[in-house]
């Protein structure tokens, strides 16, 4: 068997930078001196005169983009998730939500896949900040070729658009001819009639992992790869609840406020269904490999299946 490709998807929205630049002649990467590790030197690289490095000032750079914005602009602001959610919600909610301005933002680093840089860097709340700001979309690639499309899309929309980016390279699983990416759109990857897991980002790999261990103990797991938290795809939701019963959650993110949380509000006002949330129970990440983390948190293949199990 080959061994599958693997690419990081900040990785991935370095090169998109580059390749919507060429497409889109008014748009701008504004960057808080990470450059390197969001990827938005290689747009720099390309794109000299439209690349801004604002310094670690990543709220002065929020307040920039959003003047940029008023004039016309396509401004992309680019940080770890920590700082772009978490230091910016203020600057975020005002600048660019208030107004529902045409900005992009890119959050690299986000999830315990962050790694050895602990806890304080490893963002777990930046999708339940993000997902309470009216009017802006939320979006969870799983991999390399969603990263990309999720990048263009964003740049074909009008109004505000977050998008959360990993630091460690996942397994590319939309490498197919049929793949199409849609704002607000979930995807059936995998489909069964027992249960169903909805996941986002890098757990939607871990889904895919844990529906062949219970099909080689005869259970039929659907897998649905919902990359857009906000808008959700509530008709898919609700389609899922009512041909599969019990629907399960799985993200690299807090359990409370994230995609689990998007899921549980849709089908209590629709069509209650037991749900089982799978990801960072209350509490923060802490410093190690990204591989260990997955592992130590249970959020690897194995660990949703055994997870799931234990609540069968």
């Amino acid at each position: 068997m080959s061994e599958v490709k693997k690419i990081a998807t900040r990785e991935s929205y370095g090169k998109a930078l580059v390749e919507c630049g060429k497409k889109y002649p008014n748009m701008l990467v504004l960057d808080a001196d990470l450059a390197a590790a969001t990827k938005t030197g290689l747009f720099r690289k390309e794109f000299p005169d439209r690349h801004i490095d604002c310094g670690i000032a990543e709220a002065n750079m929020t307040g920039i983009a959003a003047g940029l914005a008023t004039c016309g602009k396509i401004p992309f602001v680019s940080s770890f998730a920590m700082f772009a959610a978490g230091r910016n919600f203020e600057q975020v909610r005002n600048s660019i939500g208030y107004p529902h301005l045409n900005v992009k933002i890119g959050a690299t680093h986000a999830g315990v896949t962050v790694g050895e840089d602990g806890a304080s860097h490893q963002c777990l709340e930046d999708v339940a900040l993000m997902r309470t700001i009216p009017g802006m979309v939320v979006i969870v690639p799983a991999d390399d070729v969603e990263a990309r499309a999720c990048v263009e899309a964003a740049c074909e929309y009008e109004g505000p658009v977050f998008m959360r980016f990993g630091r460690a390279a996942v397994p590319v699983i939309n490498d197919r001819p049929d793949y199409k990416f849609e704002i607000g759109k979930g995807v059936i990857v995998r489909d069964g009639k027992d249960f169903t897991i909805i996941a986002n980002g890098i757990l939607v790999d871990s889904a895919l992992k844990a529906a062949e261990l219970f099909e080689a103990e005869g259970v039929s797991v659907r897998v649905v790869n919902m990359a857009t938290v906000k808008p959700i795809d509530a008709d898919l939701v609700i389609k899922c609840a009512k041909e599969t019963g019990k629907i399960i959650t799985a993200e690299e993110h807090s359990v409370i406020g994230g995609l689990g949380s998007a899921v549980c509000e849709v089908l209590s006002e629709n069509c209650p269904t037991p749900v089982q949330r799978i990801g960072i129970y209350d509490r923060f990440g802490e410093s190690g490999s990204a591989a260990d983390l997955i592992k130590k948190f249970r959020i690897d293949g194995q660990g949703v299946y055994e997870q799931i199990k234990e609540k069968m």
